[in-house]
């Protein structure tokens, strides 16, 4: 079962842009007691689970969830991740999704909320397509 991977990629970028504007929470993973405020993967992770597909909680281990495309062939819905170590990706530190123009929605870091952000930066890692399975 489950969604097309387009409409699963659409789907959870509107998730994430219905918290438009939540205030950051390190560790938050969106739920009442974190009054629905989430950091960078917990809501990659969130907007994900919304459309059926799992991912693991942590951004570095998020990379891994499925192929790799190349920056030129980025469609809205792609993990988009930065690091420290642009050639190790257990320097990974952020996570973000991908809508298109240059442009991700993420949970930046303390003091920020969700918006949308380029990822034209020095510490752009690459990409991840999740899978469903």
């Amino acid at each position: 079962g489950g969604l097309p991977p387009l409409e699963q990629a659409a789907g959870a970028v509107n998730f994430a842009q219905e918290h438009l504007g939540t205030p950051y929470l390190w560790g938050g993973n969106g739920t009442p007691e974190h009054d629905g405020r989430f950091d960078c993967s917990g809501l990659t992770l969130a907007a994900f689970e919304s459309v059926g597909i799992e991912l693991p909680r942590v951004a570095n281990d998020q990379w891994n969830s499925g192929p790799h495309p190349a920056r030129s062939e980025l469609l809205p819905g792609d993990l988009v991740f930065f690091a420290y170590d642009l050639q190790d990706p257990r320097s990974i530190h952020h996570v973000g999704i991908y809508v298109g123009g240059g442009y991700m929605i993420n949970a930046p870091y303390t003091g920020a909320t969700i918006r949308f952000d380029p990822i034209d930066s020095q510490d752009y890692f690459g990409a991840t397509r999740p899978t469903a399975g």
